[in-house]
């Protein structure tokens, strides 16, 4: 007679079970550095348009960034869709008539490894240190 079985057995279900953590073990860190990318290019994204939002209201008070800071011109976090925040974006000081400076600082989700982006009046761009913006990768 013969015997029909069926199911795994221990083993095949053990050998199932380590390439799948195997797969996890490669994919967890790629999938959150990939997520982490993603949240910095949302916040350089909202400090550029934040920087045309200063632009016109120099061009609408005598060209001059005076005052930009007290007039809610830019958003001050990202997302600015009511999610929770990953970047909080302010003026590093105060704005003079000819100069700003603003700021996006990691928060919440956001590792404050990630270092601080920076824009100003003349769209230099600084990131964690450099003097660029990593606009595709992890470095620029």
């Amino acid at each position: 007679m013969k015997k029909n079985t069926r199911g795994f057995s221990l083993l095949e279900l053990m050998i199932v079970v380590a390439v799948i953590g195997i797969i996890a073990a490669i994919a967890l860190p790629s999938y959150t550095r990939y997520v982490i990318r993603t949240k910095r290019t949302d916040a350089m994204g909202t400090m550029l348009s934040a920087t045309q939002a200063i632009e016109r209201y120099k061009a609408n008070n005598n060209f001059s960034y005076a005052g930009v800071d007290t007039a809610n011109v830019i958003p001050t976090q990202v997302p600015t869709d009511g999610g929770n925040a990953y970047y909080t974006i302010a003026f590093q000081g105060t704005p003079t008539a000819r100069s700003y400076t603003l700021i996006a600082t990691p928060t919440g989700s956001q590792p404050t490894s990630d270092g601080n982006l920076t824009i100003n009046q003349n769209g230099q761009k600084t990131w964690n240190g450099n003097n660029c913006w990593p606009e595709s990768g992890d470095s620029c």
